[in-house]
Parts: structure tokens; C-alpha cells; sequence
């Protein structure tokens, strides 16, 4: 696996396996870590908690959606990277801000995911009901900078 990270450009990884890989409990130094490996993308989900975006000169931290009841969550972080690279692949754009929209749409289609069982979740969902779910995302995470 070493060697394959040298010849990986974006990684996708879980938070338990960034800390199995760099033996660091720290995400931001096991971020680090990983990246000298190789990556110059680096996502760490992290479940319920959201998922870090690392590059060279940013950190991002998004949340992860939040819901009153999680169904099933099997399959979310799966889900999450195809939502992710879903956007990539539409984009052609491995810019920082365009992976920070990315992030956002992989947490959208996972928060949509584990509302149902199994494919239920994304099986049937229209765009409507992505960009409606991906909208109050946006509402959730916006505020306003308030000069001191």
C-alpha cells in the first residue's frame, strides 16, 4: 500500500484508518503524515462527524448532516466518495473550492443514503431532491462575519 500511495493523487480515507496507517491518534498530524506518503488530496470522513479536506495550504472541515434518525448506515461512506468524486468527475475541477463543494456533496448524498435501508435511501432520488437536501446544507453551515 506504500507504494501505491505514491502514485495516488486524491485519497479517501476513514478517520480509524488514518490513525491505523501513521500510528498518530491526531487527524491533522495524520493527515500530514499521509500526505508526504504520496496524496495531494486528502479526505478523511469521519461518520457522523463530518470529513476533513487536506491540501497543500488548506484544511477544510465540513459537518455531516445532521438527521434525527439514522436508518441504516451502511454503505454511507461509499456513498460519500461517490457523491464526492461524482462532482469531480462532472467538474474536471481539483481546485480547493470546488473539492470543498465536493466534501458538501458527498455529506449530502450520505446524509441521503442512511435515511433508508440498503439503496433505498439514493435508489430513486431526482436531482430536485439532492439540491433541496444540498440547499439546507447550505443554510446549516452559512453565517455571517460580523467585522470587530
Amino acid at each position: 500500500m506504500l507504494e501505491i500511495l505514491k502514485h495516488v493523487n486524491l485519497l479517501v480515507i476513514n478517520d480509524s484508518e488514518a490513525r491505523e496507517l501513521t500510528k498518530e491518534f491526531n487527524l491533522v498530524i495524520a493527515a500530514r503524515k499521509i500526505m508526504k506518503m504520496g496524496p495531494q488530496i486528502l479526505i478523511i470522513k469521519k461518520g457522523e462527524h463530518g470529513a476533513l479536506l487536506f491540501t497543500s495550504d488548506s484544511i477544510f472541515s465540513a459537518p455531516a448532516y445532521p438527521l434525527e434518525e439514522v436508518f441504516d448506515p451502511t454503505g454511507a461512506g461509499d456513498t460519500f466518495a461517490g457523491g464526492l468524486m461524482g462532482w469531480i468527475a462532472k467538474t474536471k475541477d481539483l481546485s480547493t473550492d470546488n473539492l470543498k463543494l465536493a466534501v458538501i456533496y458527498g455529506s449530502t448524498m450520505a446524509s441521503l443514503a442512511v435515511e433508508k435501508f440498503s439503496l433505498d435511501g439514493i435508489r430513486h432520488l431526482s436531482n430536485e431532491q439532492i439540491m433541496n437536501r444540498f440547499s439546507e446544507f447550505k443554510k446549516l453551515t452559512f453565517f455571517k462575519e460580523e467585522s470587530l
